[in-house]
């Protein structure tokens, strides 16, 4: 059986919305975008590169995978980008079609969690989940979710779309590993408790 990791960049008050590029994400007149950039060290490259290398798939919702479609096959200088190309990606969607344009890429129809589900009960190597706020949350409400790997960043937003909204269901999580970065991300592991 697969375990699933939600790989995160959040600000300190919980906001992930468009942590990589000012036009990432503009919903609800969002202006902070690209809030990450100026925390990246080597360490954080280390957990991300981490993150991706010890994975058999990404899982990805339908807007998260149009913007990595859109930017990241065009990023020849970066390493990231073989492997996203190279990787099985897996996309929750109701209103994509096949064949999705991304090489690789697989549809998971229906239900999100059901889907995942599916997945997760197969044999191979672990599933993460890169962003994709609206596919973590319902896969937290099915407790589908192994282990978080939280990138907080030393920043207040005050607005933007949150990982863990007021209306969110209770979760009890264990603290199970913690690093923190020369700019001040504090990584931290979390898997349910």
């Amino acid at each position: 059986m697969s375990r699933i990791t939600a790989f995160i960049h959040l600000t300190l008050d919980g906001v992930m919305q468009a942590p990589g590029r000012p036009d990432e994400d503009r919903r609800d007149g969002f202006e902070h975008g690209g809030w990450a950039a100026q925390y990246s060290d080597p360490e954080q490259q280390k957990a991300v590169g981490a993150s991706m290398m010890n994975t058999g798939a990404i899982l990805l919702g339908r807007r998260t995978y149009e913007d990595f479609y859109d930017v990241w096959p065009k990023r020849t200088d970066n390493p990231y980008t073989e492997v996203l190309n190279n990787a099985q990606k897996y996309v929750a969607s109701r209103t994509l079609k096949e064949p999705l344009p991304w090489v690789n890429s697989t549809l998971l129809k229906g239900d999100a969690a059901q889907g995942v589900a599916r997945l997760k009960g197969q044999p191979g190597k672990d599933l993460v989940i890169l962003g994709s706020g609206e596919l973590v949350r319902s896969l937290m409400r099915s407790n589908l979710i192994d282990q978080y790997i939280l990138l907080i960043h030393p920043l207040l937003l005050g607005s933007g779309q949150r990982l863990f909204p007021d209306a969110g269901s209770p979760q009890v999580l264990r603290l199970v590993d913690s690093k923190t970065t020369t700019t001040g991300v504090l990584i931290a592991t979390y898997v349910p408790a």
